[in-house]
């Protein structure tokens, strides 16, 4: 199972100048939950934006650079080498950034989205992506409080069965 995590403002801002937005504590435990002991796919740029790799997951950098090397990760140059490396068994997230959620937003098979209720300047978006085509199967949602300066909400779509 391919899946899109990510917080996305109203207007899908993700971040800009390689950096996020806002800062969600509730969020970001959301994320280490779900993705820990998972294989995480990423463009370079996405990767580099952390301090150090994440614990407990496999990094799967996506890069244009033929000579790209980091310790701790398996960098590959496309999409589809990165799926191929991925456990065919297990949930495999897509965590960013914007063009990489754009190229896997086509094969995905859930969306895990906190959709932060403002808008934002950004340079990096989540794709548009048509919530008709999607079924929604859980939403959550969080008003701002002493540690969220925003109101948000979890939201998991799921790609109903083609068949």
């Amino acid at each position: 199972m391919i899946t899109l995590i990510a917080a996305a403002a109203e207007n899908n801002a993700l971040g800009k100048n390689n950096e996020m937005l806002w800062h969600l504590p509730d969020d970001f435990k959301r994320f280490k939950q779900v993705t820990t002991g998972h294989h995480i796919i990423m463009g370079r740029k996405t990767f580099e934006s952390f301090p150090k790799p994440l614990p407990n997951r496999t990094h799967i950098v996506i890069s244009r650079q033929a000579d790209y090397v980091k310790e701790g990760c398996i960098v590959v140059n496309s999409l589809e080498e990165a799926i191929q490396i991925a456990p065919k068994d297990q949930e495999t997230f897509v965590i960013g950034g914007g063009e990489i959620y754009a190229l896997a937003l086509p094969i995905a098979d859930k969306i895990d989205l906190t959709r932060v209720h403002a808008t934002f300047e950004a340079d990096a978006f989540f794709p548009d992506f048509a919530a008709s085509a999607w079924q929604l199967t859980t939403e959550e949602y969080h008003p701002k409080d002493e540690k969220h300066q925003y109101d948000f909400t979890f939201q998991t779509y799921i790609r109903p069965n083609q068949q």
